[in-house]
This record gives structure tokens, C-alpha cells and sequence, in this order.
């Protein structure tokens, strides 16, 4: 296993294990093969395990697991606060104290803000004076450090980012959204800070696994280098060095194998031009089945109306290249929910993105197209309804 520091010359595993999919058995969590795999990935030398409050069973089976086998302060457990959920400086005690009987432990080494999406959300935990809370912790030796993990664009990423000295973060970040959501832009703004970067979602949930385009999966199949999909992911973002740890989401010894069979070899500067290109290959596979032309690039934005066009355009592609529950799910995330408005029907038709977009994309049309097929009648009290309980004023 290698290692990369975190912001205080701790080390950390490059390999992490994502504990949001534990192996499940009649509905709860099979807690005999999850201690196996859990235990194979820490005697291979895996140290950080990621959990949160809302994953069903999660923190109450690593702590059961951590303590029985008395390895609890041999790893780094992160976990992360439902900050959706909080109203009041009460209920941030309330939530941590539960997660800490949960885990079975007195401390946790790395503490998020669980699934921002937008500044207003920090600033709202700021009202009800988080940052306090926080000191308190830290200086108690409760919290070891504070991060925050992320789902909205790269604009507010930045801003959430800057306002605080964060520890860490983690955001959602492989070779097909190396553009959306905080991206690579947002990677190297935190490594340019020395906040140290987590990745959730390397392979896109297995999209860049088993859900590959046939086409896509031969290519991989016949090349020279023998690596799997799971490989080609994950080695892109190891040779990334403002990447510090790779969550994965291992329910299986075989899966345990591969990937820190994979950590061990992946090393900075190792993808070739050549890799990069065969890599870029498969992106036009998987993008082939894409509705809009949309590179990410940005040079739309701003829009003088507050229109998330780069945002409306990736989850309007993924609804058709990977499912269309996908796709609305990432709308509801990064634009639905972003505290201002951002939405195609704000859209004026003054037509200055389309004067600075290098694909030619009929953007003022594309816009309407997408959000129809994103915001169909019975999601929109939905979104009505999110945006009134995510984004609640104290």
C-alpha cells in the first residue's frame, strides 16, 4: 500500500474504503462478510474508512468492527455531519454524540460537512454558529479534523472552499466528470491551498465498470497493458498528486484484491500521452450516446441570469448515458438546489453564452430542451419542497 500526507504529515492509505455500500443480507448489513473484507483491506494496509449518519447501519457496523478486532486507533475514521438536518446549535451536539456512540469511540479523525451544495448551506451552519462548535471540538480532541464533502459546481465549491481553513474535503471527481461538479478546477484550488483532496465516486458508481459500452469494454479488453476498467480509473486519478485518498465502495474480498493490488502499483507521472489518449477513446464511447455537445468548458459563463448551463447539460447527458434517474438525481444536486436560482426558465434569450461557446451548441434552445426532460411536472413539487427544507433559513 502507498501513502499520501494529509494537511498535518499525517499518512494516509491512497486506497480508502467507502463503508456507504458494506455487503447487505436480508435487508441489514451482513456484518460477518463485511469484518472479513473490512479486515483483508486494514491488513493490507488501508487506514481511512469513510462513513456518514445517514448511511443505513453504517457507523454502528465499523465501530462494532473496529472495536471487537481493537484496531479503532490503528485506522482514520471519517464520518459526516447531516448538516441538512441541523436547526440549531443543539443538534449539532445532538448528531455528533449519536455518531460517536455509534462508532464506539471518543473521537473521530475526520469530520465533513455532509453533501454541500452550495455556499448558503455553509453559511446557514455558520448562523447557528458552527465555527465555534467546531473550535470547541478540535480543542477537546474530538474532532482531529474538518472537512466538508461536496455536490454542487465549481463556482460555489470555490467560495465554500475559501471561506474557511479547512483541513480536507472530498468531492466527486473521475475521467468523465473531470469538469462538473467541483473538478479538476476545484481539485488543484484545495491542493494550491494545501487542503488535502478525498474522491468519492472514482468509476462513477460502476458506470466505468460493468455499465461501460460494449465497445468500450473491448478496447480495454484487447489493450496492451492488461489493466481493467476499475484499473484505468483509478490509476488516472493516482497519477493526479493533488489527489491525497480514493474512496471505493468494496463489498467483495475480490474487489479488496484488485484495488489494493492497484494502489500498490499506481504511481504520480506514470499515464502516458499514450494512455491519455486511449483513455480519451473510451470518454467518446461513453459520450456518443450524449444529447448536447458540451464539453464543461465554461466559457459561457457567467450567465447574466444566474442559468447553470454547464450544469443543465451534464445531467441532461447523463440521463442517456447512464439512466435517466441518474441524471435527474445530479440536477436536483448540483442545480435544483443551489440557494440561487439557477434554472433554463431564467433564461432571457439575450444569446451572449451562444457568442462564446467553441462547440456552436444552440444553447438558448439546448436549455429549454434539457430542463423539460430534467424537470418533468411531478419532480417540480419535489424540487419545491427541497429547496424550501435544504435551504431553510435559521
Amino acid at each position: 500500500m502507498q501513502y499520501r500526507k494529509d494537511k498535518y504529515g499525517e499518512e494516509l492509505s491512497i486506497l480508502g474504503y467507502g463503508c456507504m455500500r458494506f455487503s447487505r443480507k436480508g435487508g441489514a448489513i451482513d456484518l460477518d462478510k463485511t469484518e472479513q473484507e473490512l479486515l483483508a483491506a486494514y491488513e493490507a494496509g488501508v487506514n481511512y474508512f469513510d462513513t456518514a449518519y445517514i448511511y443505513p447501519g453504517s457507523e454502528a457496523a465499523l465501530g462494532q468492527i473496529l472495536a471487537r478486532n481493537g484496531i479503532r486507533d490503528k485506522v482514520r475514521v471519517a464520518t459526516k455531519l447531516p448538516q441538512y438536518l441541523v436547526r440549531n446549535l443543539a443538534s449539532l451536539d445532538k448528531f455528533f454524540e449519536e455518531e460517536l456512540s455509534r462508532l464506539q469511540t471518543g473521537y473521530v479523525d475526520y469530520y465533513l460537512m455532509h453533501h454541500l451544495t452550495d455556499i448558503a448551506q455553509w453559511e446557514r451552519l455558520k448562523a447557528v454558529g458552527v465555527e465555534e462548535w467546531i473550535a470547541a471540538k478540535k480543542a477537546a480532541g474530538a474532532i482531529r479534523n474538518i472537512g466538508f464533502s461536496y455536490h454542487g459546481n465549481t463556482e460555489n465549491f470555490l467560495k465554500i472552499l475559501g471561506d474557511y481553513d479547512w483541513d480536507f474535503c472530498q468531492i466527486q471527481y473521475n475521467y468523465l466528470d473531470e469538469t462538473t461538479q467541483a473538478g479538476v478546477a476545484g481539485l488543484k484550488a484545495a491542493a494550491a491551498r494545501g487542503i488535502p483532496v478525498v474522491i468519492m465516486e472514482p468509476l462513477r458508481g460502476g458506470k466505468l465498470v460493468n455499465k461501460l459500452p460494449e465497445a468500450a469494454k473491448r478496447l480495454i479488453a484487447g489493450h496492451q497493458r492488461g489493466w481493467s476498467p476499475a484499473d484505468w480509473g483509478l490509476r488516472w486519478l493516482w497519477d493526479q498528486p493533488e489527489v491525497t485518498v480514493v474512496l471505493s465502495g468494496m463489498n467483495s474480498l475480490e474487489m479488496v484484491k484488485e484495488n489494493v493490488r492497484t494502489a500498490s502499483e499506481a504511481v504520480v507521472g506514470a499515464f502516458t500521452r499514450e494512455d491519455r489518449e486511449f483513455l480519451q477513446r473510451i470518454k467518446n464511447i461513453i459520450r456518443a450516446k450524449e444529447k448536447v455537445g458540451c464539453t464543461g468548458c465554461r466559457y459561457c459563463m457567467p450567465c447574466p441570469k444566474g442559468v447553470d448551463i454547464p450544469g443543465i447539460f451534464a445531467s441532461y447527458n447523463s440521463m442517456y448515458t447512464e439512466s435517466k434517474m441518474s441524471g435527474r438525481s445530479q440536477y436536483v444536486q448540483t442545480v435544483a438546489l443551489a440557494a440561487e436560482p439557477s434554472f433554463a426558465s431564467q433564461c432571457i434569450q439575450c444569446g451572449k453564452c451562444e457568442q462564446h461557446c467553441p462547440q456552436g451548441i444552440p444553447i438558448r434552445q439546448k436549455i429549454q430542451e434539457a430542463e423539460r426532460a430534467l424537470l418533468p411536472w411531478p419532480m417540480k413539487s419535489f424540487v419545491k419542497l427541497g429547496r424550501k427544507f435544504m435551504l431553510r433559513k435559521k
